[in-house]
């Protein structure tokens, strides 16, 4: 029989490495834990780990099963800490996760009246994910996802909450224009927030369907990082308009359009069906109606 114990010993020889600091996590001895899979291992047949020199190696059985402690395992945490919370008599606990890097300033702006409306529920913001973000949102690890590029998935309700266009940040005297082309960045260092190309509109929209690149592409972890750098004149930089309207402002740097334009939104995606829920719902409305005054700024 399969059950919680057996998956939660492969998530932690996982995380760990080791029997050893598995067992210690787990508050198990070594040999409880070893004599727990050897049973396992022999009601169903398979062996699930081989030893390499100091340390393990998962089999094929064994890397199904951490797949699936992996999957199930946050949704079983999950349920817990939400029966727990109905046992406390709390409204719940909401984990936003988020994969727009310079949209923090503007989630606060939501975050304070959300906590002033629902002193109930706890409020939680991660922006690491193991498998993602869509991942961590399915496999319950967060319960909102606010990201720019929404992926059309069934099982997921997005809404809408901000619009804006993503603009190139350059220097006041830059000798750019009011329009970008392709070509006008093939002799310029661009700035970027550390995410692969593939996965940045000014790339893929914009200098890859022209079969263009930039002299140099360098990432920056912090908009305030970024912003110093292109006022400095040490390279250009694609990001939402209204964040260079707002943090850029009294620094020596200016807008210029990337081409025809880049449209773009801000979206919160849930699980569908739980956007009605109550403290959900009141931050979904929070967030569109911070996202118009925004847009009206």
């Amino acid at each position: 029989m399969l059950d919680r114990q057996h998956l939660s010993i492969l998530r932690e020889i996982d995380r760990l490495g080791s029997l050893t600091s598995a067992a210690e996590r787990l508050n198990l001895t070594q040999s409880a834990l070893s004599h727990t899979m050897r049973k396992f291992e022999e009601r169903h047949g398979v062996k699930i780990w081989q030893k390499e020199g100091r340390g393990l190696r998962f089999t094929q059985a064994g890397e199904y099963l951490l797949a699936l402690a992996q999957r199930v395992l946050p949704q079983i945490d999950h349920a817990e800490r939400v029966l727990a919370e109905f046992a406390q008599g709390h409204r719940g606990a909401l984990r936003a996760g988020m994969e727009c890097h310079p949209c923090q300033h503007w989630l606060m702006r939501v975050v304070a009246p959300y906590l002033a409306a629902w002193p109930d529920v706890d409020l939680d913001l991660r922006t690491a994910f193991r498998f993602g973000g869509i991942g961590a949102l399915l496999g319950h690890e967060i319960d909102l996802l606010i990201t720019p590029d929404p992926l059309d998935l069934p099982g997921i309700h997005y809404t809408r909450v901000l619009d804006y266009e993503l603009v190139l940040a350059v220097p006041a005297d830059h000798a750019l224009g009011d329009v970008a082309r392709p070509q006008d960045l093939t002799g310029e260092t661009l700035i970027t927030y550390p995410v692969t190309p593939e996965r940045l509109d000014v790339f893929t929209r914009f200098l890859v369907p022209a079969h263009c690149l930039p002299k140099r592409h360098r990432t920056v972890e912090t908009t305030e990082m970024m912003l110093q750098l292109v006022a400095a004149g040490r390279g250009v930089s694609a990001m939402p308009d209204w964040i260079l309207r707002e943090e850029g402002a009294g620094l020596p740097i200016r807008a210029v359009r990337l081409g025809e334009g880049i449209d773009k939104g801000l979206h919160i995606g849930v699980r569908r069906g739980e956007e009605t829920i109550d403290y959900i719902a009141g931050f979904l409305a929070l967030a569109q109606a911070t996202g118009a005054r925004g847009v009206q700024a």
